[in-house]
């Protein structure tokens, strides 16, 4: 159930990040850019979900690059939260703020991972 949850955050989240190369894809329909809309009041629990869940799936070796996709695009979603973890909050908001040129990239990679995944054809895990 976990592994599932996991897919459909990693799509959503995926879509939301990668909605600029998705819009090039569908023409003037518009479709991803309706669908990241909608998904955006969602952010903050699809990010909490990709980066908590993420972090569990690290520690499967055999998925660790899925894990590790997961847990950047919760970082990406998630910068104002994560700025207020005491302690290390400052250091995560730094590195969602490098790793945001890649968002489209890593958007990518989380939205097709995750499609893999449930049909169970995902190669890194």
């Amino acid at each position: 159930m976990t592994y599932l949850i996991f897919e459909i955050a990693c799509i959503c989240a995926g879509l939301m990040l990668a909605v600029t190369t998705l819009d090039r894809l569908d023409g003037k329909s518009n479709f991803f850019l309706n669908v990241a809309a909608k998904l955006q009041p969602l952010s903050p629990i699809i990010g909490v979900l990709t980066l908590a869940i993420g972090i569990i799936f690290i520690f499967k070796f055999n998925c660790i690059i899925f894990a590790l996709v997961g847990i950047a695009c919760g970082i990406l979603l998630l910068p104002q939260q994560l700025s207020k973890v005491p302690g290390i909050g400052d250091s995560l908001f730094k590195l969602s703020q490098k790793i945001n040129p890649y968002k489209v990239l890593i958007g990518d990679a989380a939205l097709i991972l995750g499609v893999l995944s449930l049909f169970n054809m995902n190669p890194f895990c």
